[in-house]
């Protein structure tokens, strides 16, 4: 790992200890095994941003580890990038009970720390996966309208007052809906491909 690499993957983890020590959403980290963080390149061009953990993130105590993972990683093949080339968190750290849909209260919660994290990577392109993740971003736009389609937006630093962060918003349907969804799963894949495209514009 490179010492700028180095530098960051320093700065996360204490941006994951500052979780733990501030109890963000307490019910939910009584029920969860662990905190799920963050996994991945700390100096990636591209962060992957699921809604929260399922059960094997949980256990592991990894993001996208599960079936939906399994096809992550697929994707992330086909256009020439391993787990380890990119960055993967969610907005929520805690498995919510029974893979429930993650409040609003709690996505609020944990938005900062999540900005905080964009903002010690700095990636070109944030890949958000499913509408919570997206609309996070881009709150009142549909999924079903701006798949694939990249978004420039800018974000004010809090680290840095004065300071902003622009990157591109790339919307994505979850891979989870994609595995059970035929139609859907090919969208993803045509999506993911256009990935490279975008990457190539910035850099």
């Amino acid at each position: 790992m490179s010492q700028a690499a180095q530098d960051k993957q320093a700065k996360l983890d204490q941006i994951k200890a500052d979780i733990i020590a501030s109890n963000v959403c307490p019910d939910l980290a009584k029920t969860a095994t662990q905190i799920v963080f963050g996994d991945g390149n700390p100096d990636a061009k591209i962060v992957f941003i699921g809604e929260a953990p399922g059960k094997n993130e949980d256990l592991q105590g990894k993001p996208f580890v599960g079936a939906a993972g399994k096809f992550l990683n697929e994707m992330l093949e086909q256009i020439g990038l391993s787990r380890e080339d990119v960055y993967i968190t969610n907005i929520v750290k805690y498995r919510p009970p029974n893979n429930r849909d993650p409040l609003p209260d709690e996505k609020k919660a944990f938005l900062p720390y999540l900005q905080a994290q964009l903002e010690v990577i700095q990636p070109k392109i944030v890949a958000t996966l499913g509408r919570h993740s997206m609309n996070c971003f881009l709150p009142d736009l549909q999924i079903s309208k701006i798949h694939g389609q990249p978004k420039r937006i800018k974000i004010a630093m809090k680290e840095q007052p004065g300071e902003v962060l622009e990157i591109v918003i790339m919307p994505l349907f979850h891979p989870a809906a994609a595995l059970y969804n035929g139609g859907l799963r090919q969208t993803l894949i045509d999506d993911f491909a256009g990935i490279p495209g975008v990457i190539r514009q910035l850099t």
